[in-house]
């Protein structure tokens, strides 16, 4: 295509070349190991790169999508047309403690973040230690955990709207709800975090990390490619528990299966396809709204070409 040519030789004037790659296939840059080739993937490993990105993307008419670390994601089979910037920890990953304020880049992983307070004896970021997304994506769907959640630790957010203007954000404006922020409207893409967390002992915090990951590699499909848990929980309900009681633990569509060891989860057993994985979701809606009278929805983002 053309316009790859054009778009490429514009990326080289700012990016290096291990930064970016066209016809990326999804299934390596997610957690599900699922999802078709996306146009253009890029990498950025700044603020000034992503403004960048957007002010090119702008010129190009070019759809675009932000992923973090691609872990709360299904990538439909016919992929992504347009551009994918992902934060990675690779390009984007820096973390930084001042004082009781620990400030992170979009692409450092949750669980590095709050293994990073809990050495400098900061409490209130336990509950992040096994989700296994980026802090960014972690601000987006207002990651949460353990009766805990980013809204209650979050100072502020700087951030790069579409036009690749610069944008702060403080904690109270973000509007952060179940598994909500105010950047699944805005469009804007999370370059730096600040957290705001407490004094604390350091070996109590770090024994409080490993019984919630003792909790949590106990319980859930650890084994199997994922996008962690695939609804999001019904008011009144845990999901995971009407679709045990419903009896579909195991319930299999292609290489798409509900988790034996944990009901909440969709895991891909080897080579499942994302159309496995809907169809799944549907089958499965289906029938707790059937045995129960309760809907579910999914809590994975699904995105791509239909």
């Amino acid at each position: 295509m053309l316009w790859e040519e054009t778009f490429g030789a514009q990326l080289e004037k700012f990016l290096r070349a291990e930064q970016f790659i066209f016809h990326a296939p999804m299934k390596e840059h997610t957690t599900f190991k699922i999802g078709g080739e996306a146009d253009v993937l890029i990498f950025p490993s700044s603020a000034e790169e992503v403004s960048k990105i957007f002010k090119l993307v702008e010129l190009f008419s070019l759809p675009c999508i932000v992923l973090g670390n691609g872990s709360n994601v299904l990538v439909r089979d016919k992929g992504i047309r347009g551009v994918v910037v992902k934060f990675t920890e690779k390009f984007f990953g820096g973390m930084r403690c001042e004082g009781q304020r620990l400030v992170a880049c979009a692409g450092a992983k949750l669980k590095d973040v709050s293994i990073c307070a809990a050495e400098n004896g900061l409490t209130g970021l336990e509950f992040a230690c096994g989700i296994p997304g980026s802090i960014g994506g972690a601000i987006f769907m207002n990651a949460g955990a353990y009766d805990g959640e980013m809204k209650n630790v979050i100072a502020s957010v700087k951030a790069v709207t579409r036009g690749g203007e610069f944008i702060e954000f403080s904690g109270a404006s973000l509007q952060l709800g179940y598994r909500h922020s105010i950047f699944q409207e805005n469009g804007c893409a999370i370059c730096e975090v600040e957290l705001i967390l407490q004094r604390g002992n350091v070996d109590d915090i770090k024994n409080k990390m490993a019984d919630f990951t003792y909790r949590r590699e106990s319980k859930q499909p650890l084994d199997l490619p994922s996008a962690g848990s695939t609804f999001k929980r019904p008011k009144g309900h845990f999901a995971g528990t009407l679709i045990d009681k419903t009896g579909l633990k195991g319930l299999k569509i292609g290489g798409a299966m509900v988790s034996e060891k944990h009901a909440g989860f969709v895991v891909n057993t080897g080579e499942a396809t994302a159309q496995d994985v809907l169809n799944l979701i549907e089958e499965v809606k289906r029938r707790v709204n059937e045995a129960h009278g309760v809907t579910l929805s999914p809590e994975v983002r699904i995105i791509g070409e239909e």
